[in-house]
């Protein structure tokens, strides 16, 4: 093997953080320009919050089918089609007149964005051993909250100084210019001959409990950092009276970033906690949810920038160890020929739990103010962490069997 060889699973690993950066930018450009589309559109909170819940639900579906079409042909062409899909969409998003135009860009963004993850994932697991797996995927999920937190200042920013519909098209030609550097540089892993048929992706899934855990883990835990992220800056705006790039700063940028800087920090964890104990990442999934929820709880106190800050830098930090292993715990029972649609299931459940908790947050926020809306996503963390502890000793079996134990 050549140097270049060795070095490639790294170079993989930057060259889709950009994609993983774009993904999230992206998808968060609509949720730093909320005050604008309200005022030019007269929407009301729950038509803003189906905008989010309807590309949660199609991104769901999508997962799903891209999942399988990344376990069936080159992930690499999967990720680029994807790229270069939700980056037309996202240009296309700035020529919305109304709230139907906006909702079905909206839905267009989230099929292409779908593509992505679960055959991100699996092709990073492909090129990475179980010992430095958490690790290389936390690094390459980073991205996601620096493409969420630098994408949303800089979504307010552009459009404080010219209009809502500037960001939409400046992301969507980066994406295509990185689509171009991708089909000459994104490989896909050597695979070793199998001697028999592999089986079914989807019944390999099915058949694997500890693996449908995780689904509804992942749904619960992105169900419940979904009515936060959504809502904060809208609730920072309208709480502190600050303008747009500011409101992103407070309710997305602190968010991201103290994500951007604990899920290496889980990855770590995960990998050292999976030397003890084959259930190590597990452990680690449950520690970051239960320290979520309970740092989240202080917001009912909260009353300044810095108090509201304070919170969700908190309480993100300890959702960021959660981040930094999912995916390779679902990697950790599930083989590989069916990891791509393990993740594409996961999505799919995930998102469709995520696509109802911006309406859930809005429907408590009105009765009983948006700081309990907001903080009755814990429950949706306590919920996940109970789960995990009441399932470990089959995720132990399971991992064990999969061989992926490296304790």
């Amino acid at each position: 093997m050549t140097g270049r060889e060795r070095r490639y699973p790294w170079v993989l690993i930057g060259l889709l953080w950009v994609v993983a950066f774009l993904n999230a930018a992206d998808r968060n450009i609509l949720t730093a320009v909320l005050p604008d589309l309200k005022a030019e559109f007269g929407l009301t909170n729950a038509q803003l919050a189906l905008l989010g819940s309807v590309f949660f639900w199609i991104y769901a579906v999508g997962a799903f089918a891209a999942g399988r079409l990344g376990d069936s042909v080159a992930r690499s062409r999967v990720i680029i089609g994807g790229l270069v899909f939700w980056s037309v969409a996202t240009g296309a998003s700035s020529l919305a007149t109304g709230f139907a135009l906006l909702l079905a860009m909206r839905g267009l963004v989230a099929v292409g964005e779908s593509a992505y993850y679960p055959t991100a994932t699996a092709l990073i697991g492909d090129w990475h051993k179980p010992a430095m797996r958490s690790r290389a995927l936390s690094i390459h999920q980073t991205a996601v909250f620096a493409g969420a937190g630098l994408g949303a200042v800089a979504t307010g920013f552009i459009a404080d100084r010219l209009s809502w519909h500037a960001p939409f098209l400046i992301f969507g030609a980066i994406g295509i210019v990185h689509a171009a550097i991708l089909w000459r540089t994104l490989r896909d892993a050597p695979v070793a001959p199998r001697a028999e048929t592999p089986a079914e992706p989807v019944g390999v899934v099915l058949r694997i409990p500890p693996a449908l855990v995780l689904c509804f883990v992942f749904a619960l835990a992105t169900g419940a950092s979904t009515g936060v992220t959504y809502w904060a800056p809208f609730y920072v705006n309208e709480k502190l009276g600050l303008n747009l790039a500011n409101s992103a700063l407070v309710g997305s940028a602190t968010i991201n970033i103290a994500g951007f800087l604990s899920v290496p920090l889980g990855g770590l964890l995960a990998d050292a906690l999976a030397k003890r104990t084959p259930v190590g990442r597990f452990y680690t999934l449950a520690i970051g949810l239960g320290l979520a929820g309970l740092l989240l709880l202080p917001l009912f106190a909260a009353a300044t920038a810095a108090q509201i800050a304070a919170v969700l830098v908190m309480t993100s930090v300890a959702k960021g160890l959660f981040d930094g292993c999912i995916y390779a715990a679902m990697q950790d029972v599930v083989p590989p020929h069916a990891r791509a649609t393990a993740v594409g299931m996961m999505t799919m459940i995930g998102f469709l739990g995520a696509g109802a908790t911006p309406l859930l947050v809005a429907w408590i926020g009105s009765a009983m103010g948006m700081e309990a809306g907001l903080v009755a996503m814990a429950a949706l963390y306590f919920a996940a962490v109970a789960l995990l502890l009441a399932t470990r000793g089959a995720a132990r079996r399971a991992v064990i069997a999969n061989g992926q134990a490296i304790a």
